[in-house]
């Protein structure tokens, strides 16, 4: 999955957003890889690293921790830990399919700067 970031459209909303286009392609991948859409989780996180200071994780998962904030969308299961969502409230999240590139795109209110490819992040 490729990663991006573009400016947010609103910047309003707490949690994750996720667009119409990113849930269609979502599910598309879940059926594709033949997974149990009852017990399968989008995972989105943060983690240390990459040209920014932070990088994005997208991660289909079956698992889910006790402090795990949880909130469907779309019919889709977001799973997200406490630490993340201080970096990603009010993030969105999209899919494009361009000729330049396909991918997840993330809008991040919070993000200060970001590196070329824009799958890395600074606050």
């Amino acid at each position: 999955m490729a990663l991006t970031q573009t400016q947010p459209a609103d910047t309003s909303a707490t949690g994750v957003i996720l667009t119409d286009t990113a849930a269609r392609e979502i599910q598309k991948i879940i059926k594709e890889q033949e997974l149990d859409a009852s017990k399968v989780r989008l995972r989105v996180g943060v983690k240390g690293g990459g040209c920014s200071g932070f990088s994005y994780v997208l991660d289909l998962t079956e698992n889910q921790k006790d402090t795990d904030e949880v909130f469907e969308q779309h019919g889709i299961a977001i799973v997200a830990d406490p630490k993340s969502l201080l970096y990603l409230s009010g993030t969105q999240i999209d899919f494009r399919d361009e000729i330049m590139g396909r991918g997840f795109v993330f809008s991040n209110p919070n993000a200060s700067t970001s590196c070329g490819c824009g799958s890395s992040f600074a606050v």
